[in-house]
Order: C-alpha cells, then sequence, then structure tokens
C-alpha cells in the first residue's frame, strides 16, 4: 500500500468525539496487527507513559452513535464494555504513529518474528505473562513453540491452559540457567534482547539478532533440558 492510500485508509477510521479527532481502539489494533485487549492491556500497564488526555473510554450514548453511523462496529452494540478512544498526532495522517507510539510499534516488531518462524520457536524469558503468550497466536499452526522460564506459578499454568484451548499449543518448561532474553526462531536465527517481551515499549531496549550461536545455543539447552520436537 503506498502512502496515499495508506493515508486515506487511516483518515477513515478518525472520528471527532468529545471535539477531538480521535481512532477506536479496534482500529488502532487492527492497525498495529494485535488484539484489541491486548493493545488496551499494554497501554494500561505503562500508563506512567501515557496521559489521561491520550485515550478515554467511550460513553454508552456515543457507544451508540458510533455503532449506528458506523456499520463496522456492529458488534459493538451486544459488547457490554464501551470502547476506548485514541487521541491522534499531528503525524498520524503521515505514518500512522501515535503519541508515545513505542509500545505498539514494539508489539508490531515482536509480531513480524514470531510470523517470520516456519517450523519452531524457542523463547527463553524469565518473565512471562499472557500478554507474551498472545504474541505466539500470530504464529503458523504448524510451528511448535517452546518457552524456557525461570518460574512456573499457579497464575501462569492457568494463562497457558487457556492460551492452549484456543491455540496451537505451546509448551512451558522452568529453565533457571539464564538471566539474559533470547528468541530462537527455526534453529537458526538467533535474537537477543534486553529485557522480557512483557515489558515492549516500556523503556528503550533493543533487539540484537546474532550472526551466530543458534545452534550452539540448542545444543547447549539440550543438555539441561528436553526441548520439544
Amino acid at each position: 500500500m503506498n502512502n496515499r492510500l495508506a493515508s486515506k485508509s487511516i483518515q477513515s477510521k478518525i472520528f471527532t468525539i468529545r471535539g477531538v479527532q480521535v481512532m477506536i481502539d479496534k482500529d488502532l489494533a487492527e492497525m498495529y496487527q494485535v488484539e484489541t485487549k491486548v493493545l488496551n492491556q499494554a497501554v494500561k500497564r505503562n500508563s506512567e507513559r501515557f496521559p489521561l488526555q491520550f485515550r478515554f473510554q467511550l460513553s454508552s450514548t456515543e457507544k451508540k452513535e458510533l455503532v449506528t453511523n458506523c456499520d463496522r462496529f456492529e458488534l459493538l452494540k451486544h459488547s457490554s464494555s464501551n470502547p476506548f478512544a485514541f487521541t491522534e498526532q499531528n503525524e498520524l495522517p503521515q505514518k500512522g504513529i501515535f503519541y508515545n507510539g513505542q509500545v505498539f510499534d514494539s508489539w508490531k516488531f515482536a509480531s513480524d518474528l514470531i510470523r517470520s518462524a516456519q517450523k519452531s520457536i524457542v523463547l527463553i524469558d524469565n518473565y512471562i505473562d499472557d500478554s507474551v503468550l498472545s504474541l505466539f497466536a500470530k504464529r503458523s499452526s504448524v510451528v511448535s513453540v517452546t518457552v524456557l522460564t525461570k518460574e512456573i506459578n499457579k497464575s501462569l499454568e492457568q494463562d497457558v491452559k487457556k492460551f492452549n484451548a484456543q491455540y496451537p499449543p505451546v509448551t512451558i518448561k522452568e529453565f533457571k540457567n539464564s538471566h539474559d532474553r533470547f528468541l530462537i526462531i527455526d534453529d537458526t536465527n538467533l535474537y537477543h534482547f534486553g529485557a522480557s517481551l512483557k515489558d515492549l515499549g516500556k523503556k528503550w531496549f533493543a533487539f540484537s539478532k546474532m550472526d551466530i550461536g543458534a545452534i550452539e545455543m540448542l545444543e547447549n539447552l539440550k543438555k539441561v533440558v528436553v526441548l520439544c520436537s
């Protein structure tokens, strides 16, 4: 999609509510290819980075008016919760980037890495929650996922159980030998990243693709933990 078409597509999703231009959470989530609940969770968990004027929840009257004027929001009529609206930045028509958009850009980058896998994903990350699991919903159904983390508590067990009931299952194992965080794609591409995936966008941190080491790391892992085939 060229810049003109992208700009036109974005403009069609901008509404004026309470005197300001906004995008509805559903449309913004689709733009960044994440689930709506994941987008709102990311903002909630990063509340210190998002001022109150950045996002507000529609009233029941505003939701009704939105549904009446826009057919694609028909399903909201039957929802018990009201959607959130996000205010725009001046650069929105050009790039679709929102104020403090690091969270969404980070999710987009991580999602693209997950989608690139063709056969397997191994994640080593000591701090896992449901937001990390949701990234794996974006993979192909034939791609196996193994998550190695320091501790598997009851809450995480439940999150994994719920995820596996809806999507191709992930395997999670305890692994206490790593301080850093790594992602191995298809047994060949090794990425090192500076913070847990659950903290995407909270602070600056880097994803680094390592030119060598994936096969060697996998061999070392097999010595201490059995990976799924």
